[in-house]
């Protein structure tokens, strides 16, 4: 599978922004995807992730009650709600999609396909 994230910009602190990854290539349902994120000058971190159908979803501590995943499996699409910006979510955030069983994979190591990124900058 192929993934496209877009949906970033400069926001102001407080402000929403909502990321999009469009898959291509194999049935979209097929895949549980995430969201991770790397900081400049930090490790990428676990964002959030929904399982296959999107009935279940996941959220780091840093993002949990701001942020919001969804998906739209008609649209084989994914999406990251982000709401009450701080300027700690700075990052490049990335899509990630997993196939294989278990439910949720916090590590980045548990996804297989990977979005180019797209970058998210909060300032005042």
């Amino acid at each position: 599978v192929q993934l496209q994230a877009s949906g970033g910009g400069l926001v102001q602190i407080g402000g929403s922004l909502r990321l999009s990854c469009a898959a291509s290539g194999r049935t979209f349902s097929d895949y549980a995807m995430g969201w991770f994120r790397r900081a400049p000058g930090k490790e990428r971190e676990f964002v959030a992730s929904i399982s296959w159908s999107g009935g279940a979803t996941y959220y780091g501590d840093s993002v949990k009650g701001r942020f919001t995943v969804s998906r739209d499996n008609a649209k084989n699409t994914a999406y990251l709600q982000m709401n009450d910006l701080k300027p700690e979510d700075t990052a490049v955030y990335y899509c990630a999609a997993y196939d294989s069983s278990g439910f949720p994979h916090l590590q980045a190591s548990g996804y297989d396909y990977w979005g180019q990124g797209t970058l998210v900058t909060v300032s005042s």
